[in-house]
């Protein structure tokens, strides 16, 4: 198709129409309660924990689950022997190294020694243990627990196990970001179980190192039972809950509450087909991606939900504010989590989104009390670069604590959204937008894009996504008005070049076409200045509706966590972005009048 003209009217049928069937489709992912739960993808690397951690406490009581695991895992190696996070993901060592791991603790080896030696191979192939190191820099949040499980499975030496100092979790939790601790912040259950299994296995030389940690143990444990949630599950994560249960398992704490509670969520979230996710749901994060995606460009939450449903939404996710001072994080009281159970921690992506979401429902005063603190937590969230971090201000030193491009974008929105009904707010809102401007001004790479702190593409190079983090921090720049201004201008041309030959975006130019990505790119272009990104708009457009219309809107991609070199996908992911996309496309006022035909919105029937 020539990208030289606009939309005909097939095309604008064919957007009507896939707007239609996304739309249809989300509606009906909502649950009994009115909300979205949403389906995270299935992991390898979680189950293959999650097998560890019953293995090592009580192979011979959980041995079916264990036995359910390992025939999942079985089902999903890949051609080249490894493993990847996702049933949809390459494989990487890591993956790698705790299948293995798994399949030796829990007694099945000999039972499936052709796959071990492919997996082997593939392990000594791609650089074995210090390929795995490597893959992780400085950050040892996600190496030294893998290393742990390979040390409890006999694959490596303790002493290559880098010692965790679990007595500082003693100390008031204020202090922590002045240590310059190799963890980042929200890994505090790692700290303290992985540094008593590393201590126990392995105790120090030096004599006043031995009493110190011998006197912190008690406390310590005290600490990390203090900071499990009701639910057992650490941040409702399986990886982190296996490995802080394996870990008190193999230094005879089996019985402790944090290893029996640990167990209980691991039965509790494993799933149907014997695998397990990489954490139970993203409830709060999808409800709100899926509020902002029906009433994007304006359109009404009522066009789609009756009066007492757009109440009852509401009503839940107010409900899920925190009220408190966070026991995990020490965070403040007034942002939200991912999820509505108890494992989740404020951060800040999901306080933006619930708030833009609130904005889109009914405004009373409740709402508005809400918003207030959910403002006013933002505000005291941001870092002196003029960045958001994801938990917790001036940690700085680790990818999950630093600044980031997305999570700046989206809290700029949020804050400037709301100004108008929290004068109160105003001068230190200014003040705040002001300097994440600042922050994303610095940040923009020479090539004009921005590199997101939460989302990768697995086919980018180094799986990172600037596709994605371009699309969002445009949002921002969208929403202020300053569309026109270079920065936005140079984005918007890089955005345009990153556009493949079939008419769809990928992670990068080259990369395949996804439906998540070319939706973000489609709603970050429809409301660019001028001309020139027209064609390139409608021939997303056309690629995009074909693209629902083949049903990959059932094939979502994965698309998580590149600098963590840890992927997941989430099934409405396809649906939210292009619901987004589309009606923001509906609504433009520049497309052909065919594409605003008037159509009946679906219903929640």
């Amino acid at each position: 198709m020539e990208r030289n003209r606009r939309p005909t009217t097939e095309e604008a049928v064919l957007l009507l129409r896939a707007l239609q069937t996304a739309t249809q489709l989300l509606l009906s992912k909502r649950n009994a309660d009115g909300y979205w739960e949403g389906e995270l993808a299935t992991s390898a690397l979680s189950t293959a924990t999650a097998v560890s951690a019953l293995a090592i406490t009580d192979g011979a009581a959980y041995q079916s689950l264990i036995d359910g695991g390992i025939e999942w895992l079985c089902q999903h190696q890949n051609e080249d022997g490894g493993w990847g996070d996702t049933d949809r993901s390459m494989s990487n060592i890591s993956t790698a190294l705790l299948v293995k791991a798994a399949f030796h603790l829990s007694g099945l080896a000999d039972q499936h020694r052709e796959r071990l030696t492919r997996v082997a191979s593939y392990i000594q192939k791609t650089g074995g243990i210090p390929a795995m190191v490597a893959r992780y820099g400085k950050d040892r949040t996600f190496s030294v627990p893998i290393l742990t499980n390979c040390a409890l499975a006999g694959h490596a030496e303790w002493q290559d196990v880098i010692q965790l100092p679990f007595e500082l979790s003693c100390l008031p939790q204020s202090l922590f970001h002045w240590l310059n601790l190799p963890v980042v912040s929200y890994a505090l259950p790692a700290l303290i179980a992985i540094g008593q299994a590393r201590y126990f296995h392995r105790p120090p030389i030096f004599p006043v190192t031995r009493i110190i940690r011998a006197l912190a143990k008690k406390k310590s444990l005290r600490v990390l039972e203090s900071i499990q949630p009701d639910s057992g599950g650490f941040l409702e994560a399986i990886p982190l809950t296996s490995f802080v249960t394996m870990s008190l398992s193999s230094i005879g704490q089996k019985e402790h509450p944090v290893a029996r509670k640990g167990i209980e969520f691991l039965q509790n979230s494993v799933r149907p087909d014997g695998s397990w996710p990489i954490d139970v749901n993203l409830s709060v994060w999808v409800t709100t991606l899926a509020i902002n995606a029906l009433t994007t460009s304006n359109t009404d939450i009522s066009e789609y939900l009756a009066a007492e449903e757009i109440q009852a939404l509401k009503d839940w996710l107010l409900r899920q504010q925190y009220k408190e001072v966070h026991p995990y994080t020490q965070a403040a009281p007034g942002g939200w989590s991912w999820t509505h159970l108890p494992g989740g921690v404020p951060d800040a992506d999901d306080t933006p989104g619930a708030l833009l979401a609130l904005l889109k429902l009914p405004v009373d005063a409740k709402s508005k009390r809400a918003a207030s603190n959910g403002v006013k937590w933002l505000l005291g969230l941001q870092n002196r670069d003029g960045g958001w971090p994801t938990f917790c201000r001036g940690w700085g030193y680790l990818p999950f604590d630093r600044s980031g491009t997305d999570l700046t974008a989206h809290c700029i929105r949020a804050i400037h959204a709301w100004r108008k009904e929290l004068p109160q707010h105003d001068t230190r809102a200014q003040q705040a937008v002001e300097s994440g401007f600042k922050y994303l001004a610095v940040e923009q790479h020479d090539e004009g894009y921005w590199l997101p702190l939460w989302f990768g593409n697995q086919h980018a190079p180094e799986g990172i996504n600037p596709v994605y983090g371009t699309a969002k921090v445009l949002a921002a720049f969208h929403d202020l008005n300053k569309d026109d201004s270079p920065e936005a201008a140079h984005a918007i041309e890089w955005l345009l070049r990153q556009q493949n030959q079939d008419g769809g975006w990928g992670g990068v130019a080259g990369t395949p076409s996804t439906i998540e990505e070319t939706s973000l790119a489609i709603d970050a272009l429809i409301p660019a200045p001028g001309n020139t990104h027209r064609p390139a708009v409608v021939s997303g457009i056309r690629w995009l509706s074909g693209a629902i219309g083949d049903g990959q809107l059932y094939e979502p991609a994965p698309i998580g966590f590149y600098f963590a070199k840890l992927w997941y996908y989430e099934k409405l992911y396809p649906l939210t972005f292009s619901v987004a996309a589309l009606n923001r496309g509906r609504k433009a006022d520049w497309l052909d009048e065919a594409c605003k035909k008037d159509s009946t919105p679906p219903s929640s029937s």
